[in-house]
């Protein structure tokens, strides 16, 4: 039975047309995806259809009849419940004040009953499978998965009849996703609808019924999910045809020379003994089972963490982990996590925020140079095809693949030996991790080394030289060539040996 339909939608942002006469439709007791690259519009329809933007034209009509919302409480108060990759938690809260928040219990004289708010919050998460995390403990004091998990907790609690995912599980590990999938699950047999945004196909093929298909601001057509092919939907995407999922990876040569050693590396519990050699033109693979070390070990090396110790060499020089500044002068570069909190500053321009690392070769007696930050800029904006109207759009404004491609481009311009990736490709869309993998296999071409920590495994056997499995913050196993498989990775990571080809983090620990 048709719930929501949204017919003949125009947005426009400025000079931007980000919707042009796009239409989304989806049933009661489904699970519908919506797909396309960063920028094809799927974002500014969802927040149209929960309140967030306002359409320019076109209708929404939901459980039959017409509907326009002014705000996203509104939408809410319908049933249209959002959770986006932008979270909107409230930090210095608890979790259980979080998941609560405007519809808190109250006692006989209508202040807060905090006993029972934490009671209830207890409830939820355990009757959604995730009874792990603590109601009392301070968000801010929880990994970005444990956020995000809240967050959809939050959601669900609200007992919507359409529940919207926007790359909603694109920080949970597998065994975290399954358990949302799970809890979408049992709201699809309650009746209740779901849209699914995700650029992870083996997420949305093992969750949705149907897919809508978005491209240049409009729908492209729906397909069901069960018969359409990879290279169908694909096509559908991005107008063309992908031939390569990752650009051929030249063989290493015996003789390449070390460019970052790590020797003994620890920071109390949370990096234990750690050692590796990083070679010029290498890609290095960091893996494992998410919270094992592997974030820990690229902000150690940048300098992030106090207390770091052990012996880190790039070029054979020693060099010091005192901070950032430290890492960057000695030709380090880190590209985090979290672009919108760590890798960039979302009110400030384009420009500006491509050349915050690089401040100082653009400026002259402490001001900064119109002219060489423009020309700084506009290379990047060509070589790594950033689409933007102009340098001077906040970044906030540009898709989740451009904003990612300026966070790359910030660091591109201090020219580093060592490029140290966390998960540079989560959250984007297939067009966009071609052309990063592509700037990937350039940058080690022209005699850089990478330290890549990916949450995908098909990228760590893709991409990677070799791959190092981290379990409980030290290096369990190596693996290279033909043992370098996706089934090798989870068994290391799992502690079960494949075959017996790879020693079990148990066995080397």
């Amino acid at each position: 039975m048709l719930l929501l339909q949204a017919t003949g939608i125009d947005k426009r942002f400025g000079g931007v047309t980000a919707l042009h006469d796009a239409d989304f439709s989806c049933d009661a007791g489904e699970i519908h995806a919506l797909l396309g690259e960063n920028g094809a519009g799927k974002s500014t329809m969802v927040k149209i259809l929960c309140g967030v933007h306002t359409p320019d034209a076109g209708e929404i009509d939901f459980a039959g009849r017409l509907v326009a919302f002014r705000s996203p409480s509104a939408a809410v108060a319908m049933g249209i419940v959002p959770v986006f990759q932008e979270l909107s938690l409230v930090p210095d809260l608890s979790v259980a004040e979080n998941l609560f928040m405007g519809i808190e219990p109250r006692n006989a004289i209508r202040l807060v009953d905090r006993r029972a708010m934490r009671r209830d919050a207890e409830a939820l998460l355990t009757r959604l499978g995730f009874s792990g995390i603590d109601p009392a403990a301070v968000v801010r004091d929880l990994s970005l998965a444990e956020r995000q998990i809240v967050e959809i907790v939050k959601a669900v609690g609200r007992s919507p009849k359409v529940l919207i995912l926007d790359e909603a599980t694109s920080a949970l590990n597998r065994q975290q996703v399954e358990q949302v999938f799970a809890v979408v699950r049992g709201l699809r047999a309650a009746g209740v609808a779901a849209v699914f945004i995700s650029h992870r196909m083996e997420e949305v093929r093992d969750l949705c019924d149907r897919a809508t298909i978005f491209r240049d601001g409009t729908d492209v057509g729906t397909v069901e999910m069960a018969q359409a092919s990879h290279g169908e939907i694909v096509r559908m995407m991005i107008g063309r045809t992908l031939h390569e999922a990752f650009p051929p990876r030249p063989p290493l040569p015996p003789e390449a020379e070390p460019l970052l050693e790590v020797r003994g590396l620890d920071w109390g519990a949370e990096l234990r003994d750690v050692s590796f050699t990083l070679h010029r033109g290498e890609i290095l693979g960091l893996s494992g089972l998410e919270g094992q070390g592997q974030g820990d070990l690229l902000f150690a090396l940048f300098g992030v963490y106090a207390g770091v110790t052990g012996d880190v060499r790039l070029r054979g020089e020693p060099i010091g982990l005192s901070g950032p500044r430290a890492a960057i002068t000695a030709k380090l570069a880190l590209v985090p996590e979290d672009r919108k909190t760590q890798g960039l500053i979302l009110p400030l321009p384009v420009g500006e925020n491509m050349t915050l690392a690089t401040l100082p070769k653009i400026a002259h007696g402490g001001i900064i140079s119109p002219e060489a930050e423009r020309a700084a800029t506009s290379t990047m904006q060509e070589s790594l095809a950033i689409k933007t109207a102009s340098m001077d759009v906040p970044v906030r404004f540009l898709s989740g693949g451009n904003q990612q491609k300026v966070a790359i481009a910030k660091w591109l311009l201090t020219e580093a030996d060592v490029y140290l990736l966390y998960d540079p490709t989560r959250g984007i869309d297939v067009g966009a991790k071609q052309e990063i993998y592509a700037l990937m296999r350039r940058l080690t071409e022209q005699g850089h080394a990478i330290l890549l920590f990916s949450t995908d495994l098909a990228e760590v056997v893709g991409l990677c030289n070799r791959a190092l499995v981290m379990y409980e913050g030290a290096i369990a196993v190596e693996l290279s060539g033909p043992e370098l498989t996706q089934a090798n990775l989870v068994s290391a990571a799992i502690g079960v040996a494949e075959s017996g080809r790879v020693d079990t983090p148990a066995a080397s620990a």
